[in-house]
């Protein structure tokens, strides 16, 4: 698949991504008596991310998430030559969406971008009060944890065509876990999005949603190589094994 369809297709998912995740915690986590709330809002996630990945995952892989991109390249899983377009595409996608979201949200009367808008953060910034630690801790295990699990359904050992079911209800999981504590990052494109809306503390934040899934992933794809390596002789032809034996 060229290039250009495959970063086309990642600004596509993203896009899908942030609007769907963060339009539920924006739109419907809150509303009066009818409000989703943080399960809601994990699932929203979740749900994006699974239909992402039957509709495009034949297409680009469905990376829609930096970390994912580098985690991928770091497990020799993707070319690292095309690490930047993947990143600017899923940037642009989640940035677009942010768009879209902000000009639906406003449009009730007593919206305020002071609210968050979805956007991640630490320490006063913390929807739970967590601090700096806490949510650099959070974020790395979590997006480690998070590859490991797409790496694993998605290693040619898997059983073919049930990657998207794990790896969706692994991301509604990490969003079970970790809204109170940072919003749930796990993914640079869905931060960068809404901060550029909410400016001051959430881009002045956002280093650490940069930084911290980046980190756990690159980590990830390390540890994930190792582990599911096979012996020399499982590599192996059985000729080949006979002939050494």
């Amino acid at each position: 698949m060229p290039l250009k369809k495959r970063v086309a297709a990642e600004f596509l998912g993203t896009f899908w991504l942030v609007f769907g995740g963060c339009g539920s915690a924006v739109i419907a986590a809150a509303f009066p008596g009818l409000g989703i709330g943080f399960a809601g809002v994990a699932l929203a996630f979740g749900l994006t991310l699974l239909t992402m990945a039957y509709a495009i995952g034949h297409i680009s892989g469905c990376h829609l998430n930096p970390a994912v991109s580098v985690g991928l390249a770091v497990a020799k899983r993707f070319p690292a030559s095309e690490l930047l377009p993947y990143v600017v595409a899923q940037v642009a996608g989640a940035i677009v969406a942010s768009s879209v979201l902000f000009v639906i949200a406003s449009g009730k009367a007593g919206f305020d971008l002071s609210a968050g808008f979805a956007s991640n953060g630490y320490d006063a910034h913390s929807p739970g009060g967590y601090s700096l630690l806490a949510c650099l801790v959070a974020e790395l295990v979590l997006t480690f944890m998070f590859l490991v699990i797409i790496l694993g359904a998605t290693d040619r050992r898997a059983p073919l065509g049930f990657a998207p079911i794990p790896i969706g209800l692994g991301l509604t999981l990490i969003h079970l876990i970790s809204i109170p504590i940072t919003n749930t990052s796990v993914n640079p494109a869905r931060s960068t999005g809404p901060a550029i809306f909410v400016g001051g503390w959430a881009l002045q934040q956002l280093w650490l949603f940069w930084v911290a899934p980046i980190i756990g992933a690159a980590i990830a794809g390390f540890a994930y190589t190792a582990l599911a390596a096979e012996p020399t002789e499982a590599r192996m032809k059985p000729a080949a094994i006979a002939k050494t034996a």
